[in-house]
């Protein structure tokens, strides 16, 4: 698998109060990236952080940040992410069945690596063309929750929808997100995972680092036996 492990603490579980010091914390602990939820209250019901947020923390971190958009309108945020500083943006495929060739292009076009999510209900297949066509996504996240609220109970049954991307898509970055840490986290690398979010399992724990070293060891454990 020519894709390598990369561990994105989900800073939706942080203290916001003091984010950049979280931030600067989960790297000091070995994280890769910096997942940012990103919601508008309308595709979810929650309201999180936007562009003024990624901005700020932008000017006390170079670190990779890794932005989910729950949003209904995402054409409407890349403009202010890329100028903000995102890394990534993942959008979602519920809402861009109509426009995602002019959003993938204007992603890129920002700077950003675009990527594209799905909820649970929805068929993988719904993501294929946004992969195999002539201006792919780079990453699809399949969440393994509902989105929307940090702190839910891991899905398995999404795996399946992992093990047929990584099949089909052997390069391809593929994210996990919602209730990962070392009780699913084998669960997930041995689908075919190597992007891994995860909350409430890092930041609730007293030793983070090994938390991260934990489900890096799992996703390269299946990555060297295959």
């Amino acid at each position: 698998m020519g894709v390598s492990a990369k561990i994105a603490p989900s800073m939706l579980s942080s203290d916001f109060a003091n984010l950049a010091s979280e931030a600067r914390r989960m790297l000091d602990c070995g994280a890769d990236w910096l997942h940012m939820d990103i919601m508008d209250g309308h595709f979810v019901p929650n309201l999180t952080l936007g562009a003024p947020v990624i901005k700020s923390l932008g000017k006390h971190t170079k670190a990779y940040l890794d932005c989910h958009l729950m949003v209904t309108n995402p054409l409407d945020y890349v403009e202010p992410l890329g100028d903000a500083g995102a890394s990534g943006f993942t959008f979602h495929v519920e809402v861009t069945r109509e426009n995602w060739p002019e959003l993938v292009k204007k992603i890129k076009s920002k700077g950003m690596r675009p990527g594209v999510a799905l909820r649970p209900g929805t068929p993988i297949e719904e993501v294929y063309p946004l992969v195999e066509g002539e201006n792919p996504v780079e990453m699809v996240l399949v969440m393994t929750v509902e989105p929307g609220f940090g702190g839910q109970k891991f899905m398995p049954e999404m795996m399946e929808k992992v093990r047929v991307l990584r099949a089909k898509f052997p390069s391809l970055d593929i994210e996990v997100d919602g209730g990962l840490g070392p009780s699913t986290i084998d669960t997930a690398a041995s689908a075919g995972a190597n992007c891994i979010v995860a909350g409430s399992s890092v930041f609730g724990s007293p030793e983070p680092a090994q938390v991260i070293l934990h489900m890096r060891k799992s996703v390269e454990d299946v990555q060297n036996s295959s």
